[in-house]
């Protein structure tokens, strides 16, 4: 059994060694001080994140697949990233996907010893078949859980890329990978509880790398998530105002353009600024590398 005393996420905060006798609102008043401490954690390491987006865009970008790789909290946050994008940016869902140690049972009931089996996230990533077009995204709030290195190593072996999320100091016999994001969080409020600032930095830090990366990608107009999919009302309504916006039309002109455009917004607004029909609207786009402004742009 591996000694883990010395991670900070397994010691104890001072602040809150007195707990359930402190005052509701003075306990509220630490967990929030706590949580800012978790932002300025992921602020340190704003180099890091970008040279992750980059790896996370290029690697789409060349018909790769990203994967994260995680066990309990950490597992459960990238499965909820990955699941996300598609309906947010029109990916496909085999582009970004999560996999947490204990299968799919263990997102809602935790799968006990499921994160000490190495060979289970080696395993996997061969399943997957995963290559060099492609990034293994691990994470590992207390940096020691093996699921994740043997994920990452397997990924080494097989010349994929890799990046490592961590929030304490590098340990002995971590993966030597291509990207380190170590928001170094520090004692927990609730001593060794990792979903609390610990969740909070990763879902921080995985907000990030993927909406940039989405970005990127030409996913994002302005600050318009112009490839959103349009499947249930609330995101008609987006999609209407976000056409309305970008082409200076009323709603019910948008709401015609969205209809004639299968409820594709940048094929709706292509219709509209270059004066041509769905199908043209479409291979604009194509010509375009879906990169909305260029349509807009193009001759």
């Amino acid at each position: 059994m591996q000694d883990r005393a010395h991670l900070p996420t397994e010691q104890r905060l001072l602040d809150s060694s007195n707990l359930d006798e402190m005052p509701l609102l003075h306990a509220i008043d630490l967990m929030h001080r706590q949580d800012l401490a978790a932002v300025a954690a992921v602020a340190s390491q704003r180099n890091e994140i970008a040279a992750a987006v980059e790896i996370f865009a290029s690697a789409l970008l060349a018909g790769g697949r990203v994967f994260y790789f995680g066990a309990g909290t950490s597992g459960r946050l990238g499965v909820l990233d990955a699941s996300e994008l598609p309906p947010t940016f029109r990916i496909d869902p085999s582009l970004v996907q999560g996999v947490v140690a204990g299968g799919d049972g263990a997102m809602f009931r935790a799968v006990e010893g499921a994160e000490d089996r190495a060979d289970d996230g080696a395993a996997l990533v061969d399943a997957r078949q995963i290559g060099p077009n492609d990034v293994v995204f691990g994470i590992a709030a207390g940096g020691t859980t093996p699921f994740v290195q043997g994920a990452l190593r397997r990924a080494i072996e097989r010349n994929a890329r890799t990046i490592f999320l961590s929030c304490v100091p590098r340990v002995e016999g971590e993966p030597s990978v291509d990207v380190v994001i170590r928001p170094v969080t520090g004692p927990e409020v609730i001593t060794g509880s990792t979903r609390l600032k610990a969740g909070t930095a990763t879902k921080l830090v995985l907000n990030t790398v993927s909406t940039l990366a989405m970005v990127r990608l030409g996913k994002v107009h302005g600050n318009l998530m112009v490839d959103l999919r349009a499947s249930n009302e609330k995101l008609r309504d987006r999609a209407t105002r976000i056409v309305s916006t970008i082409t200076n039309t009323t709603r019910e002109e948008a709401i015609n353009l969205l209809t004639r455009a299968d409820c594709d917004v940048k094929v709706a607004v292509v219709m509209h600024v270059r004066n041509v029909d769905a199908a043209q609207a479409r291979e604009i786009m194509g010509n375009s590398a879906g990169v909305l402004r260029t349509a807009m742009r193009a001759t």
